[in-house]
This record gives structure tokens, sequence and C-alpha cells, in this order.
């Protein structure tokens, strides 16, 4: 029997081709260290969140918002002045200097109900930038074509990472304390940063047609204004549409969240078994996004396309509605988010992100981040008050869950259609690589981003009308 080389088992995996396998296994390595330090660090989090008060938690989710709104426009200035080999060190090594500070005041137990509550802001914070980040970094520098075929393997990556995390807090954290784990999780960014410039050297010396910026976009700043993410998101139909895409899927998140809560709580009593239940529910979801991202997503993408594929979980979420509304039990509510989860991490998130790729440059880093963010977190919060509103109005479990229904319908709809756009600005970045070839190294120009691009026009064969 023939015995499979790692190269060849690779290459069953995943649709790698000749040059990319480095590239990919580097992105993959960040993403894992990303995601790691951040899962390190998210139970000591939690338990921030208790020290600081049960009760204040309200306030710790609006200050998360807060800090967003201030973030955006500093990340917007950050990354006017600098270029891409600059720009994500310097993020990634403020957020370690963050983690040296929290570590030195919860060593030394200077002011801990402040720094306690100012450490759960902080890490929600800081989790939605990294990621972020993480997939700008991405979307520009994979090609569109070759997105749809690493992108679900590079995601694994960070579920591993999600995997592990967890599993080294639980074997440290009864030993060591919370507060030794932060260095450990400034260890795993640095390790980031060290595949940045792994990346980045790697995109020096390859060959013009394998990765999509080359080495001149990578030197040279964004620029704009400290502004530009918000405004280019509120002028392009492209993005808006992206925005409506995410709220309408983080409001049904939040509608299942807010079930959960209450199905769960009448169904257990005791808080133990609670919680092993929530942990039971990760595992699951976390072990089949695994599974998704490395047999499943690439294949779906390849099969059917960005369109169908980030249809997938709001179809998924227009029956696990009806379920919950026709049987509002604890069984029926674990298997759909069980499902949504890892459809959510596995398939709409790598989807997702491949709508980015044909953005110019500014798109990519700061609308990008704007939307990730703010307009996340803004969905969040919206969402919470939309279920306890329907709740005082007199709506009971099913009636909510019958709500959702027409929301993810609208959600399958806005998938469709960004998957058209999307396929149409991919066909004008083709076309003017062929037709200008000195600009074959631009990912996008202002005239072929998404500020012209309106949601579902769709190219026909001949030169596209761009204005």
């Amino acid at each position: 029997m023939m015995k499979l080389t790692p190269a060849a088992l690779l290459g069953r995996l995943v649709q790698v081709r000749q040059g990319e396998a480095t590239a990919m296994l580097w992105s993959f390595a960040y993403f894992f260290c990303l995601l790691c330090g951040y899962y390190i660090l998210r139970p000591v989090r939690d338990e921030m969140g208790i020290q600081g008060g049960v009760e204040n938690l309200q306030w710790l989710f609006t200050g998360t918002f807060v800090t967003m709104l201030a973030a955006v426009p500093l990340f917007g200035w950050v990354s006017s002045r600098y270029p891409r080999r600059k720009l994500l060190p310097i993020v990634y090594l403020f957020f370690v200097a963050n983690l040296l500070i929290f570590y030195v005041l919860l060593q030394f137990r200077i002011a801990p109900t402040f720094t306690a509550r100012a450490f759960f802001i902080w890490v929600s914070v800081f989790n939605l930038f990294v990621v972020s980040v993480f997939w700008s970094f991405m979307a520009d520098l994979y090609r569109n074509e070759q997105a749809r075929r690493l992108f679900g393997f590079i995601s694994a990556g960070g579920s591993v990472g999600a995997l592990a995390g967890p599993i080294v807090t639980a074997m440290l954290a009864p030993a060591m304390g919370p507060a030794h784990l932060l260095p450990l999780s400034a260890c795993l960014l640095l390790m980031a940063v060290l595949c940045i410039y792994r990346l980045a050297g790697r995109v020096a010396r390859s060959p013009g047609d394998l990765l999509e910026i080359g080495r001149r976009a990578a030197e040279q700043p964004i620029g704009g204004s400290i502004f530009a993410g918000v405004t280019t998101v509120l002028k392009s139909p492209y993005l808006l549409g992206i925005s409506v895409y995410i709220v309408l899927g983080t409001v049904l998140a939040t509608f299942l969240y807010f079930h959960q809560a209450y199905i769960v709580s009448m169904a257990i009593a005791d808080s133990g078994a609670r919680t092993a239940l929530f942990a039971q529910i990760d595992l699951a979801v976390n072990v089949l996004t695994l599974m998704c991202q490395l047999f499943v997503v690439n294949r779906l993408i390849a099969r059917f396309g960005v369109g169908t594929t980030l249809m997938v979980l709001p179809v998924l979420a227009v029956v696990g509605f009806l379920l919950i509304g026709l049987a509002p039990t604890l069984t029926v509510l674990v298997a759909f988010q069980v499902l949504r989860r890892a459809g959510e991490y596995a398939i709409a998130r790598p989807a997702r992100e491949i709508l980015f790729t044909v953005l110019n440059r500014e798109e990519k880093y700061k609308s990008k981040n704007f939307v990730d963010t703010v307009v996340f977190r803004g969905g969040d919060a919206v969402s919470g008050w939309m279920f306890e509103g329907l709740r005082v109005l007199g709506l009971g479990f099913s009636g909510i869950a019958f709500v959702g229904v027409p929301i993810a319908l609208l959600w399958a709809g806005t998938g469709w259609m960004l998957g058209r756009t999307q396929e149409d600005m991919r066909k004008k970045l083709e076309w003017r690589r062929k037709s200008d070839a000195p600009e074959s190294d631009q990912a996008a120009t202002p005239q072929n981003s998404a500020g012209t691009g309106g949601m579902g026009s769709v190219g026909g064969d001949g030169p596209p009308d761009i204005r």
C-alpha cells in the first residue's frame, strides 16, 4: 500500500496548488495563535465579570460598545499612516503591552474591582479587533479564487486554537491562577506577529500570480481619513449589504441565546448541570466546526458559489426557529444551537470574508474593521432590547421564534444578493487586470470598489460599465 506523504495528505484535505502551501500553513498557524490566545483569556474575562459584580454586566456590555466607538477612529488613524507590514505588528504589539499591564495590575491587586471591569471590556474589544485585522490581512493577501479554496482550511486553524485554548486554561489555571495566564496569551500574540512577518516575506518572494498583493502594495500606507471606514460603509450599497447581513445574523443569534437562557434555566435547576451542558454544547460546536472547515466549506463554495453558501445558515435558521416555535423544548434548542454556531464559524464566516476580497485596501482594513466591531456589537445591543420588547408585548417563546422566521428569510435573500454582487465585482476586477497589466497587483481600485457597485448588479460577458 502506498504511503501518503504530508503534501499528498494536505492535497486531499484542501484544494491547494503548487506554491500556495507554505503561505496557507503560515496563515493557519497565525489564526491558531490568535484564537488559542483569546480562548486562554476568555475564562479569565468571565471570572473578571463576576468579580466586577454580576449586577453590573449590562454596564460592561454598554462599556464595550462605547469603547468600540472610540477605538475605530484610532485604528483608522494608525492604518492611514503605516503600511501593512508595520500596521499589523503595531496592532498586536499594542495588545501585548496591554496584557502585560493587566498582568501587573491583577498580580499586585491594584484597584481590583476597577481592573476586573476594565479587563472584561478590554477582552471583548480585543477579540473582535484581532480577528477582524486577521481577516483583513487574509482578504488582502489572497486572490478571490484562492480564498474560495483556502479560507475554509485557514479557518480551521482558529478552530484548533479554540479547542487548545480552553484545555490549556483548564490545566494551568488551578495551579497558576488566572493572572499568570496573561503572559502566556501575550506569547501567542508574539507568535502571531512572527507568522505575519513570515507571510510578508513569502509575498515578497512569490511570483506575481501566486498571491494577490505584491511587495509595493505592502509597503504603502493605506491612507485616507481616520473616519474613512465609517463614511465608506455609509456610501457603499455593497458594504451596507454586508452590514445588514451581519446585523440580521446577530439578531437571530441573540434571540436564540435568550431562548437558551430561559429554556435551560427552566429545564435544569442545578447550576453545575447547566454548566456541564454549556460545556458539552461548546465541545460539540468546536468538533463539528473543525470537521466542516476541513471537509465541507471549500467544496461547498467551489461547487455552489459564495451566494448559495451565505444562504446555508439563514435557511437553517428558518427551519430551526420554526421547530422552536412548534416545540420549544431543550432538545430542539440544543440541536439548533449546535448546528447554528458550527454553521456560523465553519461556513458563514469564511464565505463572508470572501466578500471583502474584491474591495480596495482601505475598505479591507478600515471599513471591514468598522463592520466587524461597531456594527456587530451594535447589533448585539439592539437585538437584546428587541427580544425584551417582544416579551413585554406579550409574545412567548413560540411567538418570538416565529418572528425570527421572516428575519431569517430576509437574511437569506441578503446573502444571495451579496453573492451575485461579489461575483459581478470579481468579473470586473479580472477584466481590469487583463486590460491594464501595470495595475495587476492592485487588489481593487476606487472605480471598481464597493462604493460604485450596487447590490445585485450582474455584469455581462463584455467589458463592465465602470463609472
